[in-house]
This record gives structure tokens, sequence and C-alpha cells, in this order.
């Protein structure tokens, strides 16, 4: 029997009183990187009213996203699921997720980060006989087999995201390079391959330039990075303050930073915000070149945005990116921005006009963006202000939910 709403009375009615649609999301970790900033910029304005949401979390990352997320959401931790492969864990971990979608008999099964979207996708099928109307959603900020890995292991991950994408209603990419990359090699869900572009608010609460300053200088210190007083006076005293905000893995390239850093002139130092397991590493790299004056790493720091305004040069150096996050953040901070030419950031920056992109793994030619903006204060600001315009015209978090509602209102009609 179809029903009718005549008058608008009655819409509004029917309106108020239409049950919530259940939304459970998986992500592998909670650790706070990209997928886990775009899941608290969603959950925290999505309309509470339309929607009933749950969160499953696997065990990496010390459950740092719990404390992002807002009051109200069902948050369940699966003991299986795991950033690094194990087959064994691995397939314990899909009929894990499968039990968490039958108890939670969701309406859309929103599937964040490359592990979470194979598994649960595969969970998703395996459950499918008795949730035959919901929806599965994949939303990948930036292919894995763009990753810095040998060739059969790209070719690997490519075949295994071609062949995931048959369990599939809908993909989403948050860039057009990685959308394109879908249609190249045949990454096609059953229903819609969609772009939805990052945001965040323009407006973000940061520290004043001398606090985040003097609290970065403390962290330093306290922490015995910079190397005696030496290296406490040199960042003190600095003219330029270059830095980014990166967890330490092999795409972010933290490497090219330091070999750029190498390369500059001048009363310039740099600080680095972040951790990860490949921090010795990049110890030894700054202790090699001798830069233990230059560079100093301010380790992992919560809520590290607030501490931007201490830069007057954001640098991203990565050789591979989905969206970045940390952009968006500089750009929201006024501060302007040196970023490699992959993924989104050439739909982020127009280069010379709201920042300046360089190739990737190209040190020279960071050092050079960075001696010239060091050396000119008209440029920095002008960079700066214009990326912020553009941050607040096309990518604020409240334009990017708006859109991941009407996609799933969109489902709702199918």
């Amino acid at each position: 029997m179809e029903m009718k709403l005549n008058a608008p009375e009655e819409l509004a009615s029917h309106e108020k009183t239409a049950p919530k649609r259940r939304v459970l999301f998986i992500i592998t970790q909670s650790e706070m990187g990209g997928a886990q900033q775009f899941l608290t910029q969603l959950l925290n304005r999505i309309d509470k009213e339309k929607f009933e949401l749950a969160v499953v979390v696997g065990q990496d990352g010390q459950h740092e996203l719990a404390d992002y997320l807002p009051q109200g959401i069902s948050y369940i931790t699966s003991k299986r699921l795991k950033r690094n492969p194990n087959v064994f864990e691995d397939i314990l971990s899909i009929f894990e997720l499968k039990k968490n979608i039958l108890a939670h008999k969701p309406d859309i099964l929103f599937l964040n980060s490359s592990k979470a979207g194979f598994n649960g996708s595969w969970a998703a099928k395996m459950a499918s006989r008795r949730l035959s109307a919901m929806k599965v959603v994949y939303r990948i900020g930036g292919w894995t087999f763009n990753d810095p890995w040998p060739l059969w292991k790209k070719l690997g991950f490519r075949w295994l995201e071609k062949f995931g994408a048959g369990w599939k209603d809908y993909i989403i990419l948050n860039n057009k390079y990685d959308f394109e990359l879908a249609k190249k090699f045949g990454i096609i869900p059953r229903k819609e391959l969609v772009l939805i572009h990052n945001g965040i608010d323009p407006y973000l609460e940061f520290l004043s330039r001398e606090e985040a300053r003097l609290q970065l200088f403390q962290k330093i210190a306290r922490s015995g990075l910079a190397e005696g007083q030496g290296g406490q006076a040199a960042f003190l005293q600095a003219d330029i303050i270059v830095g980014t905000i990166a967890n330490f893995y092999p795409s972010k390239d933290i490497a090219n930073l330091i070999n750029a850093a190498a390369k500059t002139a001048g009363n310039i130092v740099f600080v680095i915000i972040g951790d990860g397991y490949l921090r010795p590493m990049i110890e030894s790299q700054i202790s090699a070149l001798g830069l233990n004056k230059k560079v100093f790493l301010a380790g992992k720091i919560p809520n590290a945005s607030r501490y931007l305004t201490a830069l007057d040069i954001f640098v991203l150096p990565s050789n591979k990116e989905g969206f970045p996050f940390a952009a968006l953040e500089a750009m929201a901070a006024k501060v302007p921005i040196i970023a490699t030419r992959v993924g989104a950031i050439p739909e982020i920056i127009e280069d010379r006009k709201n920042g300046i992109i360089v190739p990737s793994k190209n040190p020279e030619a960071i050092a050079g963006a960075i001696e010239e903006l060091s050396q000119d204060d008209r440029l920095r600001q002008e960079l700066a202000i214009q990326a912020h315009q553009n941050l607040i015209k096309n990518f604020s978090a409240n334009q990017m939910v708006e859109k991941y509602e009407e996609l799933f209102g969109r489902m709702q009609e199918v």
C-alpha cells in the first residue's frame, strides 16, 4: 500500500516520526590519521535526528579516536581487525565483523580504509542473505597500491581492490586522481563511484603564535630532542620555522623533508610533529646529516593542528596522498603551504596562487621553495590568505557532510 502525504503538515509530521537510518562504520585503527579525521568531522556534524550511528574500531592506535567522537555513538572494539596483514587474524576478523553487522542490522555499512574495506565487505557478503536491504559503502582516502611498495605488492593490492569492488554498492573517493584510477583499473562497485572532497571547519581554534612556539619548544626541550643548549637556542632564535604534521609512514616521506632541510641556508629550523615506526630511521638520518640543531622532532601531540600557528611555512613532503587533512588545517591556520604534486594536492592548491606545488621525491625543489618564501614576507601572507579563502569556498566540513547526507538519502530511495 502506497502512503500519500498531501499537506505540508502531514509531510513534516512524517519526517519527524520516520525511523532513523542505522549506519555502522568500520575503521581499521584508532590512531588519528586521515581516515580518523574524516570520521570525526562527519560524525560530529551529521544529523543525529536522521541517523543512528555506531563505530567498530580495530585494536591498533590505543583508541585515540574515541576521544574525538560525539556522545551517544556506540563504540565497539574489534579484537581481530588490525592494520598489518595476518592471514589467520584476517579470516577471524571477517567472521567477527559479520557478527557485528548482524547484531546492528545497519541500513548502511560504511567501510573506511583498505583493510576494513576488504574484510568488511566480505563479511557483509556473508551477512547479505539476512540483510538484503543493507547498502555497502566503501570510502577510501587514497589507494594502497599508490604507496611506495614493490611492483608485485602494488599489483596485488590493485587486484584485491578490483576483486572486492563487486561486494560494494558505492565506492567514495576524496580526490579526482584516485577517482580516475578507479575507472582506469576497473574498480567499479555495484551501483556508483562517487567523488566527495574532504572538508574541515575553516575557523578552527589555534594557539596564538607566541603560545604555540613556546609550547612546542617546551615539548622538544622536555623530550631531550634539542641537542643541548645550542639546539634550544637555535630553535628560539630562528628567523623562520618550517614544519609538518605526519605519521611516520613511508608515504609521508619525512626523509624528503629532512634532505631538503640539509639544503637550505639561512637561519631556518624545522619542526616535525608526529611519530611512528620509522622514527629510528628518521633520527639516524638527522644525526648523519648533522641537523640536530636544525631539525627537531616534537613527537606525537594531541590536537596537533592547534600548533600550526607556530610555523612560518608548512610543508607536505609526501610521495603519496589522498586528500590530506593536514593541508586543510594549514589553510585554516593561514600558514603558507609547500606541497608535493601527489593525490588531491592539485585540486586543493593552485600553484603560486594559494600555495606552492613541487615534484615529489625532490628535496632540491622543496629547499628552493622554502628559501624563496623565507625571503618574501608579502608572498607568504598572500598565499596564506588566498588558501584560507579557498578553504571557505570549497572545502568546508559542512559542505562535505551535506554531500554525504544527500548520498545516504539517495540510497534510501533506491
